[in-house]
């Protein structure tokens, strides 16, 4: 029988994907474990793994698609075999059964009142695994890959699966000695915090009545509304994807034309890009990430011999197809990590009142004292660190500024931990330094370089990027001299660092040339007020103009 496959949800944020490739074509035998297609979520891409035997009887959505959670994305069965009730029985048996649903879920509302039987379980040696809370936000956890199966004998110890959240994937530790005699969900489904995963106990446990006890308790707490609101995505997903059908036949093809292992290039979307706007034959590339995969500096670094020839003889017939000033445009779609970011500061810009305070800063003595420091420190030290233990200083001094909005009541931050914005390809991440006031220049140094290496290979823990009580932006490697940033919630207030530029000052008396540098705050007026804020930049600008204080 024909098997839909959707679109899963690959972490606690996401609510749709990018079809960023297809690996396989309409017509393709498939088995469990290929790779479909490679999905782009807010965080990462991903591959898109085949858990049905089969042949491909229909593909929706083309690439670049965004395909909402649960919406359908291909259907796999056997060759010659009627899907097209599936499809029209997805959205039209979903839309014509709405309103019956959303009556049946007004009459269980309604009697709500009486009680659910409760499902005796004494008796069963057997214990339910639900998905655990892994961090202060997360909501969802998806299964990245199971290391068990059922029938697998276990322990207290043993690893079951590998969580995925919206920052990093973590392992699922299991505390019950037995035998898995279910799991819930395959790899790549999402599952809620507390939801069932798996269930573990004696060989023969009646584990289908500790599932029903858990329905039964679930539908107690009133999750009934929850499967509601979520049938107005799936019943939007199917007729767009109807329409994409005969679309997904010739981009899927192009793309499993050229191969070097089971019919496909192994390579990340970015780099298929790269090597697409630059004209290369992808499959002649040599890899080196993982398993020969082809990644975004093997494409930087290759240099075609034949390639450049046959570009170069194009030229003259592409050259008079397209006249000179002709307009044209590219459109990409928005990433899902865009996505997140956008949604963030949108909230943080036009929630919080911004206000701004500049100020300038004679960096002489820091030059100075840097090349100093630098002379017998174990790691180079940059004066971007050397920002980041002014101000952590200069909090501890103007506690007020360290502090965050939680709506009816101001938090007053007793720890000083600083997020430092780093830029990575999909967008930018905040690493945390914490306890920055209590930390060497030489220890600030060495952390800030390896949460800025783990953030752009995306190896960030949530400990590594929660918690920060107030945030650092630095463009002055750009050369940027000033420029004002959007509050990083919780915190209220916002660093931003511009470049030190040689500039005549007078000094005693005299002009002579200074090396000055532009910070600029942003504040939540809600939690600081100008004075209180001029008074900390006051502070900053003591310490940097003498660094020696910092110490102290």
């Amino acid at each position: 029988m024909a098997e839909v496959i959707r679109m899963p949800k690959m972490s606690d944020t996401m609510e749709e994907g990018v079809i960023a490739s297809w690996l396989v074509k309409v017509g393709d035998e498939v088995a469990s474990g290929d790779i479909l297609a490679e999905v782009e979520t807010d965080k990462a891409t991903m591959e898109l793994e085949n858990y049905e035997d089969g042949t491909i009887l229909y593909i929706g959505p083309k690439e670049k698609d965004a395909v909402p959670v649960d919406g359908i994305i291909a259907v796999i069965g056997e060759k010659g075999e009627d899907y097209e009730s599936l499809l029209s029985g997805e959205s039209g048996g979903a839309s014509n059964g709405q309103a019956e649903k959303k009556e049946e879920v007004a009459q269980q509302e309604t009697t709500s009142s009486a009680p659910v039987a409760e499902i005796d379980t004494s008796g069963i040696n057997a214990e339910v695994i639900t998905m655990p809370k892994m961090s202060d936000t997360m909501e969802e956890g998806v299964i990245a890959s199971w290391l068990v199966k059922v029938g697998d004998e276990v322990a207290s110890g043993d690893i079951l699966a590998e969580v995925e959240t919206d920052k990093a994937t973590m392992e699922l530790e299991n505390y019950t000695d037995g035998k898995i005699l279910y799991i819930a969900a395959d790899a790549g489904s999402s599952i809620p915090v507390d939801g069932v995963i798996a269930i573990i106990g004696e060989d023969g446990a009646d584990y289908q009545k500790l599932l029903d006890a858990q329905k039964a308790k679930s539908a107690s707490n009133g999750q009934q509304s929850t499967a509601t609101k979520e049938e107005a995505p799936k019943s939007d997903a199917s007729p767009k994807q109807e329409e994409k059908k005969e679309v997904a036949k010739p981009v899927t093809s192009a793309n499993s034309s050229s191969s070097s292992e089971g019919g496909r290039v192994k390579a990340s979307p970015l780099a298929k890009k790269l090597a697409e706007a630059k004209g290369y034959d992808i499959s002649l590339i040599p890899g080196s990430g993982d398993n020969g995969r082809i990644i975004k500096r093997d494409v930087e670094s290759y240099t075609p011999a034949a390639a450049t020839t046959t570009t170069t003889s194009a030229a003259p017939v592409v050259g008079t197809a397209v006249p000179v000033g002709e307009e044209s445009y590219t459109e990409e779609s928005v990433s899902q990590m865009r996505k997140v970011i956008a949604k963030r500061l949108a909230e943080s810009k036009f929630t919080s009142p911004h206000f701004y305070l500049t100020m300038e800063i004679n960096m002489d003595k820091a030059v100075e004292a840097r090349k100093g420091m630098n002379e017998i420190s174990p790691v180079k030290i940059s004066f971007n660190d050397i920002v980041i233990k002014a101000v952590a200083a200069s909090l501890r001094q103007h506690p007020q500024v360290n502090s965050s909005w939680l709506g009816d009541k101001i938090r007053r931050n007793q720890h000083i931990h600083i997020g430092v914005a780093v830029a990575v390809d999909e967008g930018l991440l905040v690493p945390v330094v914490r306890f920055a006031d209590n930390k060497s220049l030489s220890q600030i140094s060495a952390e800030v370089k390896e949460l800025g290496k783990n953030a752009k290979e995306k190896k960030l823990q949530p400990s590594d990027w929660e918690g920060n009580t107030f945030t650092i932006s630095n463009l002055g490697m750009f050369g940027i001299e000033e420029f004002t940033a959007i509050i990083n919630p919780p915190d209220a207030c916002i660093l931003a660092v511009g470049g030190i530029k040689q500039t005549p000052i007078v000094k005693d008396g005299e002009i002579k040339v200074g090396n000055m540098m532009k910070v600029t705050m942003s504040c939540d007026h809600r939690v600081v007020d100008g004075a209180v804020g001029s008074a900390f930049l006051l502070t900053l600008k003591q310490l940097l103009e003498d660094p020696v204080r910092i110490l102290v």
